[in-house]
């Protein structure tokens, strides 16, 4: 069987190609260039919600009890929905002076001699306040230290912190907060479920 001889092109057009006539090429990098564009999107908003989940899981394991845990939240939730969102429950849980405004809300947990308890961090241009009604374990252990309580607050004006640190550990990673105050009280708080450089 005889082959028809094969010829190779000249090595001086080897490599150019003719642009297109009808630019269909420019159509087809175009929609490339988009769908790899949207591509990188979807992957910068996967990772935020898989960090956001990931401190949501670390969040949550802190609790003796998950279903504890989910039903403080909705109690929680249902109470900030009541009382008309989180500025209210500030104003109404703390007495608010002339000017003081709110700056940030993050749930967090307060680490205690009797174990963390979780809530609500506000931070005022006056306060740092801390507010736990939905731990009633802790809240027992606690009041069995402290008294009668049915519910944990932490009220530290900002004039009296003396320092700042935030941490990380490394072995385990999750972000701490830990403030020292002029009066030698030492307040740690931590597992942020939304954590911003305060």
């Amino acid at each position: 069987v005889e082959r028809p001889p094969i010829y190779l092109p000249a090595p001086s057009n080897q490599y150019n190609v003719p642009p297109p006539v009808d630019g269909s090429l420019t159509i087809k990098q175009s929609r490339l260039n988009s769908m790899l564009h949207r591509m990188y999107k979807l992957g910068k908003k996967l990772k935020k919600v898989d960090n956001f989940a990931h401190r949501v899981r670390e969040h949550v394991r802190l609790a003796p009890k998950v279903t504890e845990l989910l039903t403080g939240k909705l109690i929680m939730g249902a109470r900030i929905l009541q009382v008309g969102g989180v500025e209210k429950i500030f104003k109404q849980s703390f007495s608010v002076r002339g000017g003081e405004k709110l700056l940030k809300v993050s749930q967090c947990y307060l680490s205690t001699t009797a174990g963390p308890i979780a809530d609500l961090l506000f931070i005022s241009t006056a306060d740092l306040l801390f507010i736990s009604t939905i731990e009633t374990h802790y809240i027992y252990l606690l009041s069995n230290i402290f008294g009668d309580i049915s519910i944990f607050v932490v009220l530290i004006p900002l004039t009296k912190i003396e320092k700042v640190n935030q941490s990380e550990n490394v072995n385990n990673p999750q972000k701490y907060i830990e403030i020292d105050t002029a009066d030698n009280f030492d307040f740690w708080f931590m597992r942020f479920l939304k954590y911003e450089k305060y």
